[in-house]
């Protein structure tokens, strides 16, 4: 199926966008008009663009139905501060709640009951119950149109950040394994983000890893062996040398789907050393 965007509604559009891009992390933001109301809303359309300047990215957007302004985009256009507090799984109930569309005067903090942390160098408060939160100064906004729907660019910069020391691992960095990030899908779904669900992948760096146009032909052509496979196969620097003390047996003595198999189970349980050897024997 192929979608035209310019034969579809808003709610198609909003539906589509959001479903295919996602998971996506959450902006709770925390705002204060001119008068001292603070208003306390979650986003999804956000992200960090930047490390140097540290600069992050939100859209407040217009409402769909109605093409009214969020009361954090009207705040931030008095007082261009804002705090940024991570969403996890212990506090995503109140999150939700917090989304509901109250008059402005309504403080959200209460009614979702947070509780109001002084910042340091920004006027609005920060939400005491998140683990991680970041003090922002806007540095721009941009409005992206004037209809329904339309995405509203909130640009700004990290002043500092406080961080809940029960997250942090013996180096003193953020362990993803200590906090149960909430991540937002599209309609009524989200993501918990949770120890079992995590895992790791070499990141290349400096290294160039050899490419799985470099594989030998066998694994390139195998039916088995899927697109994951061999990209983790392929991120290697160079092709490891012949292991003489390596139990080969099971490539003298099995099929070639078989052997398959074999490599695809070890590149699952992220043995990579033994796959390769495997490999090396089945190529010859």
């Amino acid at each position: 199926m192929t979608i035209n965007f310019q034969d579809i509604d808003i709610r198609e559009k909003q539906h589509f966008l959001q479903h295919a891009i996602a998971p996506r992390p959450i902006c709770f933001a925390s705002t204060i008009d001119q008068l001292g109301n603070v208003n306390l809303s979650p986003f999804s359309f956000f992200n960090v663009f930047s490390s140097n300047p540290p600069i992050v990215v939100f859209s407040p957007s217009r409402s769909g139905r109605t093409n009214t302004l969020k009361d954090t985009f009207l705040n931030l256009t008095q007082v261009p501060e804002v705090g940024i507090n991570i969403v996890d799984y212990d506090m995503i109930h109140q999150v939700s709640l917090s989304s509901c569309e109250y008059p402005s005067e309504i403080n959200e903090f209460l009614k979702a009951g947070f509780t109001m942390q002084a910042a340091d160098d920004i006027k609005p408060p920060l939400v005491k119950e998140s683990k991680i939160k970041m003090e922002c100064r806007v540095t721009d906004i941009k409005e992206l149109g004037d209809e329904g729907g339309a995405g509203i660019l909130v640009i700004a910069e990290v002043l500092k950040m406080h961080i809940d020391e029960n997250t942090l691992d013996d180096t003193g960095h953020i362990d993803p394994l200590k906090i149960r990030h909430v991540a937002r899908m599209g309609g009524d779904w989200y993501i918990d983000v949770k120890p079992p669900y995590l895992f790791k992948i070499p990141k290349p760096v400096t290294a160039l890893g050899i490419g799985v146009d470099n594989l030998p032909r066998k694994v390139i052509d195998s039916k088995i062996l899927t697109g994951n496979h061999r990209g983790q196969l392929a991120n290697i620097v160079a092709i490891p040398d012949w292991d003489e003390d390596f139990d080969d047996s099971l490539v003298l003595n099995t099929h070639n789907s078989a052997i398959d198999r074999r490599i695809a189970e070890l590149l699952d349980q992220e043995k990579l050393e033994e796959a390769w050897q495997i490999i090396l024997r089945w190529d010859t």
